[in-house]
């Protein structure tokens, strides 16, 4: 057993040299990729990019080489991509040459370039435009969504009224209320808060944003071709997006027994209509895999972003009170203590949109994004990226770039104000990416969060269990993706 798995080491060492070594001759024959650390053969740049605080590593090389370089991540080499000026001519101005996606070789035993958010070319061309064309048929920025996160707001309100002020974890009544919003989209109808089978996709969801920003995840990423065949934790998300996928494809059961072709439901009604529709094309994209692919991406991304960001907003608000004070006086003033806050509100209110803005800035849910990857050969910045090149452009960069934010690390919701007070707009606030990539559901994002923030503070304070000067933030800047922590507060009805 020992001598077999000596055998088993050596030939992982060996194989991971000499995908080193290909990838030095492929770059030194065809491409001339930017400068960087110089990688070991297996370990690649692990000892300079660390797997549990690979922001601040990218970070800190750029520092050393510049707002473009070169790492390696195993034996993978991806070019990292930092600041506004940077990250905005590739995103942006070059945007088709940059619009692919890179690996994600965890999701990738899910999802096998199927789907929205991890396919290429000429598939995610299709299922971006049908998605995006159906998230607006059922009124995504329009007012009937409106509607239902206003009707969604009125649900949390009463759970929380019902805490009565006690000590509450914030996290699956937010995760619950949001989630309902997409779910009314894909599914046809929101789910009930007690519903067993809805807090058991939201607690895998949760637990999958968790292992997505996890060393395990990191060092799988960078080593999967040994890494599949070993037990470990780095298998969870596998089962439990598995999982997800599973829920899904049963609702689409159910959706095929019932569909009308001439009153379309939801989304799953929509994308079944196109399948029957297509279903004597053989190279079709519109099939079962990526319609139950699309909706897991969709529930995802529907449900965990705009949640984070909430909980990370209402801990910043306990540790800055006086700023929360000053939003609540804005809410009284335009509002008023009884009216349901409507989008056509926040134009009045520059202050709470500034705040607004200022959460998503600082806790910066996804800082590295997900990676892209050059669709061609590409000439950028005087260097050469071969057609399939991986491409980091680090958002969070960009949202802390001290040209555009005064102060970068700190919570100043005057970043995103003028010298009267007005609400003013700064070109690097990315938290929703930028470029063909960018999220797709943007718009609905940015309602859900400007209702959300203004219902709940409207009907309550919020107080700490501690002193807000106690309140620790700086998780705010650590991991792959930045998790809210758990913590307990109080909603103290006004």
């Amino acid at each position: 057993m020992e001598l077999g798995g000596g055998f088993t080491i050596f030939l992982a060492l060996f194989l991971s040299c000499r995908l080193v070594l290909f990838a030095w001759k492929r770059i030194n024959k065809w491409g001339k990729l930017p400068p960087g650390p110089t990688p070991i053969p297996f370990l690649g740049n692990l000892l300079q990019v660390s797997s549990n605080a690979t922001f601040q590593s990218l970070m800190k090389l750029q520092k050393k080489y510049g707002p473009m370089y070169t790492v390696y991540l195993g034996p993978r080499p991806v070019v990292v991509l930092c600041g506004h000026e940077m990250v905005k001519e590739a995103l942006v101005d070059r945007a088709d040459e940059f619009s692919g996606r890179g690996v994600m070789a965890i999701l990738q035993r899910n999802f096998h370039g199927h789907g929205i958010a991890l396919s290429n070319g000429e598939r995610w061309k299709i299922l971006r435009r049908f998605s995006l064309t159906i998230l607006r048929d059922f009124g995504m920025g329009k007012r009937n969504i409106e509607e239902r996160i206003q009707e969604e707001a009125g649900y949390l309100l009463e759970e929380f009224r019902k805490t009565k002020g006690a000590p509450i974890d914030p996290t699956f009544f937010l995760s619950r209320t949001v989630s309902n919003i997409i779910s009314s989209v894909i599914f046809g109808s929101r789910f009930d808060y007690e519903d067993k089978v809805f807090l058991n996709l939201l607690r895998m969801i949760n637990e999958s944003f968790v292992e997505l920003s996890s060393p395990w995840t990191q060092l799988y990423d960078m080593y999967s071709g040994i890494m599949q065949y070993f037990p470990g934790r780095h298998n969870r998300i596998y089962y439990m997006l598995e999982e997800i996928k599973d829920f899904i494809a049963s609702r689409v059961k159910i959706n095929e027994a019932s569909l009308d072709p001439q009153h379309p439901r939801d989304f799953i009604d929509c994308f079944l209509i196109k399948i029957h529709q297509d279903k004597n094309n053989p190279h079709t994209e519109y099939n079962l895999k990526n319609l139950v692919l699309t909706a897991v991406n969709l529930f995802f991304a529907g449900t965990e972003p705009v949640s984070s960001t909430l909980r990370y907003g209402f801990l910043l608000l306990m540790k800055y009170p006086e700023v929360e004070a000053k939003v609540h006086e804005e809410i009284i003033q335009v509002i008023g203590p009884h009216r349901t806050p409507r989008v056509e509100d926040r134009a009045k209110m520059p202050y709470t949109d500034a705040v607004i803005h200022e959460i998503q800035r600082l806790t910066d849910i996804a800082p590295i994004g997900v990676p892209h990857n050059v669709t061609q050969d590409t000439h950028f910045q005087g260097y050469f990226l071969p057609k399939g090149t991986d491409v980091f452009p680090i958002l969070g960069s960009v949202l802390k770039d001290p040209k555009y934010f005064r102060y970068p690390d700190a919570f100043y919701p005057q970043h995103f104000l003028d010298e009267q007070g007005c609400f003013k707009k700064n070109e690097a606030f990315v938290a929703f990416s930028s470029g063909k990539r960018i999220c797709l559901g943007e718009s609905l994002a940015r309602m859900e969060l400007f209702l959300y923030f203004t219902s709940i503070l409207q009907n309550f304070s919020l107080r700490p269990l501690v002193p807000p000067a106690d309140i620790d933030t700086t998780h705010l800047f650590s991991g792959f993706g930045n998790i809210p922590p758990i913590y307990k507060l109080c909603l103290v009805a006004r």
